[in-house]
């Protein structure tokens, strides 16, 4: 049972990652301006990035668990 659900889990996280991308790519495409429900996903992204960065070792630790959450 518990295999189930980390494996619903998986599914679920490699499609939200697949939308991700495909926003990014669409915002690239037509501008964030364009994207109505989606928002700024480039701009949300740069931001994110730059608040880890600042947050100093913090950040990189944090960064580093997401990563390692991440990969299979």
């Amino acid at each position: 049972m518990l295999a189930n659900a980390k494996k619903m889990v998986g599914s679920l996280t490699e499609v939200a990652i697949a939308l991700l991308a495909l926003a990014v790519v669409a915002s690239l495409l037509v501008g964030p301006e364009n994207m109505a429900f989606l928002g700024d996903v480039v701009g949300n992204i740069t931001a994110l990035v730059k608040q880890l960065g600042s947050a100093g070792l913090a950040g990189l630790i944090a960064l580093g668990v997401v990563l390692a959450l991440f990969q299979k």
